[in-house]
Parts: C-alpha cells; structure tokens; sequence
C-alpha cells in the first residue's frame, strides 16, 4: 500500500513517515502545505491520501474538495488531534473514508489504513455512533451560530436594514415616519448593542448576515 501524507506539522510528518515505513507501509511523499500535496496527489497517485484536518492555508476540507473536484478517487482519511462532531460530517459529506484521531495507537493506525483501502469508512471510536446516525441519514444538528442581532429590538432591527440597503437618516426617516432624531437614537443604539462604531461597519454587518428589509416581518412601531 502507498500512502501519500499531508501535514504541515514537520516533526510530525517526519515521525509518522518512519513510523509507517517501519511497519511495511510505502510512503511516497510527503507535503507540508495543502497545494504541495494536491500537486503530489496527482503526481505519485498513491492508494491512500493522509490529511491533517487543520493546517494554514488550505486545511484539510479545502484540500479534500480539490481532490474530489479535480476527479481523485483513492481513499482519502482525515487525521486530526480532535474528535469533533462537525469536522466529521464535513469530512464525510466531501467525499472521506476515514475520520482518524492522532493519538491513536500506530499498529491501530495501519489496521486502519488497510481497512480503508479496503475500501470501508472508519472513523475514530468514540465517534462511532455519529456515523451510524449519518448513514441512517439522521445527521447530527450543528450548534447554530449565535444571532448578532439578537439584542436588538424590531425597530432597531427594521433601521439596520435600511443601513444595510444604503439609506441615510433622512430617508430612514421618511421611509418610518419618524424624526431625524429618533433614527439617531436608533443607530447610536444599534452600535452600541453591535459593539461597533460606525453606521458603515453596522451595514457590512447586516449584508454578510443577510439581514434584508423584505425579511423583516412584523416589526414594533415605536
């Protein structure tokens, strides 16, 4: 079996490269970033690609949707130091056989290996049950993201829009029939509730997050 390593830990990659090579297993290469390894996946095509999950740069998800979009079809393992959930899934979804903790024990690793090879999905122990639960296609529900927006009230929210969409106070102000003062009032409490200090850092805010005037339903009228 040929294996092909990607880690951008050098000590690391180094250490497992021997350890493998002790154990019968040919490594062919070696990458310590995500784009050297993509150009060595295509070079040496090796049977198994092992990728560090997080490295600067492209990390291992980036490196593993590259391989796939670019038509690689050998088992690819996820090698990381944690047994998280959402790396898991992520994993998987683009296009993983193996999901494989660090810390594991070396003759486990090349049990492993082989298994994948073999052409099964192993993933770490202790995540087990999650990928039971996926291939009985009840995925995991991922901690959604915190609402930035959560603290402030309809109004406030309706006049971030409109920030969002470009207009200025008075228009805000026409558009809600409300004074030119009453909107700055608004805004300055918009900032501080945002804990940010300008009207366009609040509007980049309201665009990346989606918030659209057309999406604010039943606002307060203060």
């Amino acid at each position: 079996m040929k294996v092909l390593l990607i880690d951008d830990h050098t000590l690391f990659r180094a250490g497992l490269q021997g350890l493998l090579e002790r154990m019968g297993i040919e490594v062919v290469a070696a990458a310590g970033t995500g784009e050297e390894g993509i150009a060595l996946v295509s070079e040496y095509q090796p049977d198994v690609v092992l990728l560090d999950m997080r490295m600067p740069g492209l990390n291992g998800i980036e490196v593993l949707k590259q391989l796939r979009e670019k038509g690689e079809e050998m088992p690819i393992a996820i090698l990381t130091t944690v047994d998280d959930e959402n790396d898991l899934i992520d994993a998987l979804q683009c296009g993983a056989q193996g999901f494989l903790l660090k810390g594991m024990q070396p003759d486990e690793l090349v049990t492993a290996l082989q298994e994948i090879h073999d052409g099964k999905t192993v993933v770490a122990p202790d995540l087990t049950p999650v990928l039971a639960k996926i291939v009985q296609g009840h995925a995991p529900e991922r901690n959604s993201e915190p609402n930035p927006f959560s603290d402030l009230t309809p109004r406030e929210t309706e006049i971030l829009s409109l920030l969002a969409e470009g207009q200025s106070n008075k228009v805000i102000a026409r558009n809600l029939d409300i004074s030119d003062g009453t909107v700055k009032l608004h805004v300055k409490a918009i900032l501080r509730k945002l804990e940010i200090h300008s009207r366009v850092e609040a509007a980049v805010m309201a665009v990346q997050h989606g918030l659209k005037q057309d999406s604010i339903k039943n606002t307060g009228r203060n």
